[in-house]
C-alpha cells in the first residue's frame, strides 16, 4: 500500500506539472522530513549513485549517434537497403525497417532512429504510392528498435541499476530486436504494394520536398553494378556496428570504453571519410551529448532519493509480502509487472520507468528466481510499446514533427505496430530462450 500511496502522490504532482526529476525529489524529502527528521544523508546518496564510470556510456553513445546523422551516413545506409530491396512488393517499408535496424544498432535511441531515418524514408514512400498511414507507421515502429537492438542506453541504465552485465544484456536484445524487425517487414508485404506503383505527391513540408530535392529512387530490380556501388557507398558506415558490438562480446572493451571508442570511430568517418561535419556540427554534438546526460543524471538523482524513501518506508518488504500473499506464480506476477508497465509508459519517459520501478521488484525477481537478462528485455519490449502509445508518444510526436501530420492520422498509423509489439512481448514470455539464447552461448 506505501507504494502505491507514494506513486499516487508523485502522479498528482506530474499532474501539476512538476517536472519528473523534481516531483520525485520534493516528495522524497518531503516524507523523508516528516518520518526520519532529518535528510543528513541524501548528499552521501547522491554522489554514491552518480560515481559510476558505467553511466558515462550513455551520453558517448549519444555523440557517436550524432557523429553519424551529421555525417550522412543514414543516408547510405537508407539507400543501400532500397537498392537491395527495392523490387520485392513493399520494398521500401523493408528498406526502411532495415536501415531502422542498422541506425538502432549504432545510436542506442529510439527517438534518434525515428527522426533520421523518418525525414529520409518518408518523402520517399510516399512518393512511390505508399499510404500516409503505412509510411508513418513504420518509421514509427521501426524507430523503436533503437533500444532493443544493442547498443541501448535504457539497457545500460537497467543493468547500473541491476547489476546485470551489460553484454549479457545486449547480447539478449539481438534476437527479439531481429524478430520485431521481421515481423515489421512482414506486415509491409502484407500491406503495402511499394514501389512499383505510380509516384504519390509529396507530403507538404517533409523533407526532401521543393527545388533541388534529390530524385525519387528508381524502381526495378537493381542490377549488379547498382548493388556494388551501393555496398561500396556504406561499407564505412557498416563497420560501426560489429567494431562497438564486437569488442562488448569478445571483452577487448568495457560498454563505457566502447561508447568512447565508437564516438571516436564515428568522428573519424563523419570527418575523413564522409567529409561532412564540421566544428560546429561537433560543437552541437557535444552540448546535446551534455544535455541529454544532465538530464539523466538529474532524473537518477530524484530516482535514487525515491528509492532510498521506499526502502525506509518498506515497501519492496510490503509489496514481496503482498506477491506471496496473492499466490502469484512468475508467470502472473511478470504479466502483472507488464500491464503497469505500458500504463506508465503512457504518462512517464523511458528512463523515469526504469528508474521507479525496477529497485523496488528487485526483492520479488529474487523471490520468484525471475533471470534479470529476461525481465531487462520483457521490460526494454514494454518502454517501446511506450514510445508509440497513442495519444502523444515519444515517436508519435517524432512524425508528427517531420510531416506536419495532423496527431490523430499517425495515432491509427501505429496501432499495427504496437499491437505487433505486444505480441512479440507474449512471445517472449512465453519462450524465454529467445532472449537467453544468445547470451548463454557467449557464456554469461
Amino acid at each position: 500500500m506505501t507504494f502505491f500511496l507514494t506513486l499516487a502522490g508523485l502522479l498528482v504532482l506530474l499532474y501539476l506539472g512538476v517536472p519528473m526529476f523534481a516531483a520525485m525529489f520534493l516528495l522524497s524529502l518531503g516524507v523523508l522530513w516528516a518520518t526520519e527528521g532529518t535528510v543528513t544523508l541524501l548528499g552521501e546518496l547522491v554522489f554514491g549513485k552518480l560515481d559510476s564510470y558505467l553511466l558515462v556510456a550513455v551520453p558517448l553513445f549519444m555523440l557517436m549517434a550524432h557523429f553519424m546523422v551529421r555525417g550522412r551516413v543514414v543516408d547510405d545506409l537508407f539507400g543501400t537497403a532500397h537498392t537491395l530491396l527495392r523490387h520485392v512488393r513493399g520494398g521500401l517499408g523493408i528498406a526502411t525497417v532495415a536501415a531502422c535496424t542498422v541506425f538502432a544498432a549504432i545510436s542506442g535511441s529510439s527517438v534518434a532512429t525515428a527522426l533520421t531515418i523518418g525525414k529520409v524514408a518518408i518523402p520517399q514512400m510516399l512518393r512511390y504510392g505508399y499510404s500516409r498511414r503505412g509510411a508513418f507507421g513504420v518509421v514509427a515502429g521501426g524507430g523503436t528498435l533503437g533500444i532493443l537492438i544493442p547498443p541501448s542506453a535504457p539497457m545500460i541504465l537497467y543493468a547500473y541499476v541491476t547489476e546485470a552485465s551489460v553484454g549479457a544484456l545486449f547480447a539478449a536484445g539481438v534476437v527479439p530486436g531481429l524478430m520485431m524487425a521481421a515481423m515489421f517487414a512482414l506486415w509491409c508485404v502484407l500491406t503495402e504494394r511499394g514501389s512499383g506503383t505510380p509516384p504519390a505527391p509529396p507530403l507538404p513540408g517533409a523533407a526532401g520536398e521543393g527545388p533541388g530535392e534529390d530524385p525519387p529512387p528508381r524502381a526495378g530490380r537493381a542490377s549488379l553494378a547498382e548493388i556494388a556501388a551501393a555496398l561500396k557507398r556504406s561499407i564505412w558506415a557498416l563497420t560501426l556496428p560489429p567494431f562497438v558490438l564486437g569488442g562488448i562480446y569478445f571483452g577487448v572493451f568495457t560498454p563505457t570504453e566502447a561508447a568512447g571508442t565508437g564516438a571516436l570511430w564515428a568522428l573519424v568517418l563523419a570527418v575523413v571519410v564522409y567529409r561532412q561535419l564540421d566544428l560546429a556540427d561537433l560543437w552541437e554534438g557535444v552540448n546535446e551529448a551534455t544535455r541529454t546526460a544532465a538530464m539523466l543524471f538529474m532524473i537518477i538523482v530524484g530516482a535514487s532519493l525515491y528509492g532510498y524513501m521506499l526502502t525506509k518506508l518498506g515497501a519492496p518488504q510490503e509489496l514481496a509480502a503482498m506477491v506471496a500473499s496473492w499466490d502469484l506464480s512468475r508467470t502472473g506476477f511478470l504479466l502483472c509487472m507488464m500491464v503497469l508497465l505500458f500504463l506508465l509508459g503512457l504518462i512517464l519517459e523511458t528512463f523515469s520507468i526504469i528508474l521507479l520501478t525496477t529497485p523496488v521488484i528487485l526483492p520479488v525477481l529474487d523471490a520468484l528466481a525471475i533471470d534479470k537478462v529476461w525481465y531487462g528485455i520483457l521490460l526494454t519490449l514494454n518502454l517501446e510499446m511506450a514510445l508509440i502509445s497513442p495519444p502523444v508518444a515519444l515517436n508519435i510526436v517524432v512524425i508528427k514533427a517531420i510531416t506536419g501530420a495532423p496527431l490523430s492520422e499517425v495515432n491509427r498509423a501505429v496501432v499495427p505496430y504496437l499491437l505487433m509489439l505486444a505480441l512479440g512481448t507474449l512471445m517472449l514470455l512465453a519462450f524465454p530462450g529467445i532472449a537467453l539464447w544468445l547470451p548463454r552461448l557467449l557464456g554469461y
